[in-house]
């Protein structure tokens, strides 16, 4: 049996390059790297004020909010999401999270029907220098 505990995770920092308020702190818990055979997780942290960053996703995506309240956009649709609430995101329907509070957002995706994850940014991310996240390239 593979766990996770999301309160002890290692964390990197993100940056959106020339995009100031595009900012988390993310990794992927459980993915393909890891013995999964059809699904995958991201777990991200937003502080007040920020944007994950609007971006496609390969598979379908379930976005958990564990903490905090954000607002979700979906495809043309936004809409408030607080602590125990969820979004469905379609497969490569472009979406974004901003967090909308005063304290630390915290959320968790989960991936159906894939291990292997293509997320494709509209900006930059740095330290990655790169528009795209492909769990392919990660290391379980």
């Amino acid at each position: 049996m593979k766990t996770v505990n999301l309160n002890t995770l290692e964390l990197t920092e993100f940056t959106g390059k020339n995009a100031p308020g595009q900012h988390c702190m993310a990794t992927f818990p459980l993915f393909g790297a890891h013995g999964t055979e059809s699904t995958a997780t991201v777990y991200f942290e937003l502080e007040p004020g920020d944007s994950l960053g609007r971006h496609t996703d390969s598979a379908e995506e379930l976005l958990l909010v564990l903490e905090g309240n954000v607002d979700a956009e979906v495809g043309g649709e936004t809409g408030p999401l607080s602590k125990g609430e969820i979004a469905h995101v379609p497969r490569m329907v472009p979406h974004n999270l901003t967090n909308t509070g005063n304290q630390k957002a915290k959320v968790l995706g989960i991936f159906g029907g894939a291990n292997h994850i293509v997320a494709t940014f509209e900006k930059t991310w740095l330290p990655t220098d790169s528009k795209t996240v492909d769990t392919s390239q990660l290391r379980g």
